[in-house]
């Protein structure tokens, strides 16, 4: 591959339980990858990380000229920052109060909204141009809903899967650690199978369940899109999921920067 372009973006979505990290070169995500989320890492190991991270993509290390950060873990932003600041030379962008995301909060107080709802209910909206319910599968299962006139009007928020799965296993002497995968058929003829098609069925059957219970109170169309690591799992079983996004974070971190850029008054542009 060749040298990196003169404007590229970092994107970073740090969730509870997994940080993802993307590289856009103008409107493409040319990379993105998937590390561990630890809210001690120093800014010279983000940068060991990110080094490594690009170096399988065969991406030179160097040229990143903006970058921006959604986290529900805020003991990261300080590495954070001060990784931007010293090994790239560029100020980290922040989704929070203050900050322009295009998209009105109907909450009843706004900053109670995770970063990474608000992060994906901008992409959805973005992409269909309608009402539609965003999925997310991640240490928690969130279902958040944006109005047709693309205003975030609230959501739904159960444990997730793997939490669920975890609690089993801490809670339940007998209970063994199951992967999360579907099983061969909903009535379990072992411990591991039945553990397997209760989380598998439950999961799909409660996101169907809450997105019909969503459609039916808020009286509009909604496209379901899902996100996160399980989704493609549970929307082979699911009725109401119509759509699955795995970039759907990265793209709208870049949707909200973009919204921003000039505000910045261009200072991260190293042409």
């Amino acid at each position: 591959m060749g040298a990196l372009p003169v404007q590229t973006l970092l994107v970073i979505d740090v969730g509870n339980t997994n940080t993802v990290l993307g590289l856009y070169q103008g409107d493409e995500l040319r990379a993105q990858w998937r590390v561990e989320t630890n809210g001690h890492r120093t800014a010279d190991e983000y940068a060991i990380v990110l080094r490594q991270l690009m170096s399988l993509d065969d991406i030179p290390w160097g040229g990143i000229s903006s970058a921006i950060v959604s986290s529900v873990v805020p003991p990261t932003l300080f590495g954070l920052r001060r990784f931007c600041e010293q090994h790239l030379d560029v100020e980290l962008l922040v989704v929070g109060p203050g900050l322009k995301t295009g998209m009105p909060i109907l909450y009843e107080n706004p900053r109670e909204v995770g970063a990474d709802r608000i992060v994906n209910a901008v992409a959805a909206y973005d992409s269909v141009k309608a009402g539609c319910i965003v999925v997310d599968f991640g240490t928690a299962t969130t279902w958040d809903v944006i109005t047709p006139k693309g205003e975030y009007l609230g959501g739904v928020i159960a444990p997730g899967i793997e939490v669920s799965s975890q609690a089993l296993y801490e809670h339940a002497s007998k209970l063994p650690r199951v992967q999360i995968s579907k099983p061969k058929s909903i009535v379990g003829r072992n411990t591991e199978a039945s553990m397997q098609s209760g989380l598998y069925y439950g999961y799909s059957g409660m996101v169907d369940s809450v997105v019909a219970e969503i459609r039916e109170e808020v009286g509009f169309e909604c496209r379901c899109l899902a996100t996160g690591g399980l989704a493609a799992l549970i929307a082979k079983q699911s009725r109401a999921i119509d759509e699955i996004d795995g970039q759907l974070t990265l793209r709208g971190l870049k949707l909200i920067f973009d919204r921003n850029y000039a505000s910045l008054g261009n200072q991260q542009d190293r042409t």
